[in-house]
């Protein structure tokens, strides 16, 4: 089985900076954060880009509590797995910062979709990447912040 998520709505290259300082992030990226090795990244992606997409093969296997998903991006506990979006500044020797990082829950998706997914072979997570304030999006991510769909493999 393959996830893909699907993003937009990107902050842009620059945002406030943290409370407490008065430096401001710029050349910001995004990728997606390898289970167990933080400073390993897929695809990291320019914060101006007009949308952005990463494919993740994983596992998914039923459960005691529903259906489990595994694999080199996904994190956590069996009863909460999730996805890292890591946010970080990209400098002139092209070393990622990270400065933030969004969790994509996936014990959140709906159980029949995800059911749905691994019979048709590919789980979509939509999601815009900016948050209220105009700063790349952190914390939780849960539906409605993403919509998940199953989809036909290709």
């Amino acid at each position: 089985m393959r996830i893909r998520i699907d993003a937009d709505h990107l902050p842009g290259l620059s945002c406030a900076p943290a409370p407490g300082s008065d430096q401001a992030y710029r050349n910001i990226h995004v990728a997606i954060q390898r289970r167990g090795r933080p400073s390993e990244l897929l695809a990291p992606q320019p914060g101006n880009a007009l949308a952005v997409s990463w494919t993740l093969e994983c596992t998914a296997n039923a459960s005691p509590a529903g259906t489990d998903v595994k694999g080199p991006y996904v994190q956590g506990r069996p009863d909460g797995r999730f996805i890292y979006l890591s946010w970080g500044t990209v400098d002139e020797a092209h070393t990622f910062t990270m400065f933030r990082r969004a969790k994509l829950m996936l014990d959140a998706i709906p159980a029949e979709t995800l059911i749905a997914s691994t019979q048709t072979g590919l789980l979509v997570g939509r999601l815009g990447l900016t948050d209220p304030r105009g700063n790349p999006l952190c914390a939780r991510v849960v539906p409605p912040a993403i919509i998940w769909t199953a989809a036909m493999a290709h």
